[in-house]
């Protein structure tokens, strides 16, 4: 396995899915800190400050959940949307500038939020039955033009928050569809499995929002698993970036080589995990391997992915036996027995096997211990 060098974070605070959960990596930021050029590093370091302070922020907010009879009460059909502009300030939510039902307005990322919320609320209603990210109707909201140049989007527990980007190496982050199904299934995580935002479970919980964000874009544009393209951030990277989106499901590690952002280090199999402290355990890089799986499996079953492979994430991931601290080798179990539970000992239960078996993770025996995950140091005893 690879191995990456970085110094331990601090450890003891609690790590559940609380964390802050952004689109893109603190590692593509680090680097562009590190740049000469200060059209690169400003934005680059004002958007990593930022996020530390979401993210200590974050920690502080408990597993969500609802009640059953808040279900019954509040779900309904039509989505709750509100389109906040922080006007390029740090101030959240910001000024209503669209609510639910309002005419389009004249400012494009404005609509595209608006859009996009509205497509993953029809996604999860008309594919699984849920309604909204807390499976109770709750109001979707955003804020776009948040800070100046901020080169992110991130789900903060309660609301989305999307940055303009730099104009150099990133675009304005309401482009892509998939980007806000990914951020709005980390709530989907949040009031479900709640998986722990480090190492192995930390890569699944990103790689969950990977898997959702892709299917709800092609959802969106009606695409079958092999006429997607499997990117995750498409149109995100600005003109003049070596580079096709920020990750890729079905060939990790090829979404970009760029002398400005490095080449992409995500794994797509066990052989090539990269161990390391940073990034919580490599929460971003890691997720290529499950991501990978995903694919497999798509491909080999056909057809809509989110019908019969969304499907069986989807009982996995909301189905309550599913441990919060999960490693890939529980998670490849759990899905096994979702596929099982749900179509029978068939094509869809043999393909998820040889999906893991593809990027060389074996399933967990059931009721076995669950190892230490590599990149995360054991407990300390404070």
């Amino acid at each position: 396995m690879d191995s990456l060098t970085d110094p331990p974070h601090a450890t003891g605070h609690d790590v559940r899915s609380r964390s802050f959960c952004s689109i893109v990596p603190p590692h593509l930021l680090h680097r562009l800190a590190q740049s000469a050029d200060p059209e690169l590093h400003l934005p680059a370091r004002l958007s990593l400050e930022l996020d530390a302070a979401h993210r200590s922020r974050r920690r502080v907010t408990g597993h969500a959940t609802v009640a059953p009879e808040a279900i019954a009460a509040r779900a309904d059909d039509t989505p709750k949307r509100t389109i906040y502009d922080a006007h390029h300030t740090q101030t959240l939510p910001g000024s209503e500038v669209r609510a639910e039902g309002a005419a389009a307005t004249s400012d494009p990322p404005v609509n595209r939020a608006y859009d996009g919320l509205g497509a993953t609320y029809d996604f999860y209603l008309a594919a699984y039955g849920r309604h909204s990210v807390d499976g109770a109707g709750l109001p979707l909201n955003a804020s776009v033009h948040y800070g100046r140049k901020y080169d992110n989007a991130f789900w903060d527990g309660k609301q989305m928050v999307f940055g303009d980007g730099d104009g150099r190496i990133f675009n304005d982050f309401t482009i892509a569809v998939d980007v806000i199904g990914h951020e709005l299934t980390h709530g989907v995580t949040q009031y479900t499995a709640n998986l722990d935002y480090q190492g192995q479970s930390g890569a699944l919980n990103e790689s969950v929002s990977d898997v959702f964000g892709s299917l709800i874009k092609q959802r969106h544009l009606g695409q079958t698993a092999d006429r997607a393209d499997w990117l995750i951030g498409e149109g995100l990277l600005a003109t003049g970036v070596h580079g096709v989106a920020l990750r890729s499901m079905k060939a990790p590690g090829t979404a970009y080589d760029d002398p400005r952002l490095g080449k992409d280090p995500q794994p797509g199999d066990m052989a090539h995990y990269v161990d390391t402290y940073d990034d919580d355990g490599g929460v971003h890089i890691n997720s290529g391997i499950p991501n990978h799986a995903f694919y497999l499996l798509a491909a080999s079953l056909g057809g809509f992915a989110w019908e019969r492979a969304g499907r069986i994430w989807y009982d996995t991931l909301t189905g309550g036996r599913l441990a919060h601290d999960a490693d890939f080798a529980a998670f490849a179990a759990a899905t096994a027995a979702s596929a099982l539970h749900r179509y029978g000992d068939g094509e869809e239960h043999r393909a998820v096997l040889a999906a893991w078996q593809g990027v060389g993770v074996t399933p967990a025996a059931t009721g076995g211990a669950v190892p230490r995950q590599a990149g995360v140091p054991a407990p300390t005893t404070e």
